[in-house]
């Protein structure tokens, strides 16, 4: 992980106040190797600028606690909601994401010129479907 480290991909700061255990399992760690290496860290190397991680790896009580879907790849490992400094920047990495390897990537809420956050997810076993969405 060049870019990134551990404790921003599982930082929460829910799970501090409600005082959850966010600490995940070896093959979470292995699913977020993994995200961070084949997404993550080439788009931040792409952009040329900082990427600041929202939401990564939740616990179940953490998942649950925020109100998060039941199947939520954030419970693997296997999913991260990034954003930018700007706006701009935010829909460039969403473009950037676009030529990366991905099960799913999400245009979340912003508006049409830009996200707000983009959540993007890895599967580092199975089949990455490539599936776009905004939200």
């Amino acid at each position: 992980m060049k870019y990134f480290n551990m404790s921003e991909l599982t930082h929460s700061a829910v799970a501090r106040s409600l005082h959850l255990d966010n600490h995940p399992p070896e093959e979470v760690c292995l699913n977020i190797e993994a995200l961070v290496a084949h997404v993550l860290d080439p788009a931040r190397e792409l952009l040329g600028k900082p990427l600041y991680v929202s939401s990564g790896y939740r616990s179940a009580r953490l998942n649950q606690a925020v109100g998060g879907a039941v199947n939520s790849q954030h419970l693997r490992g296997e999913a991260a909601d990034v954003y930018t400094s700007t706006a701009d920047d935010n829909r460039k990495l969403f473009e950037i994401m676009l030529s990366l390897p991905f099960d799913q990537l999400i245009w979340e809420r912003g508006d049409r010129v830009a996200p707000a956050w983009i959540h993007v997810s890895y599967k580092r076993n199975g089949d990455n479907r490539g599936e776009v969405l905004r939200l």
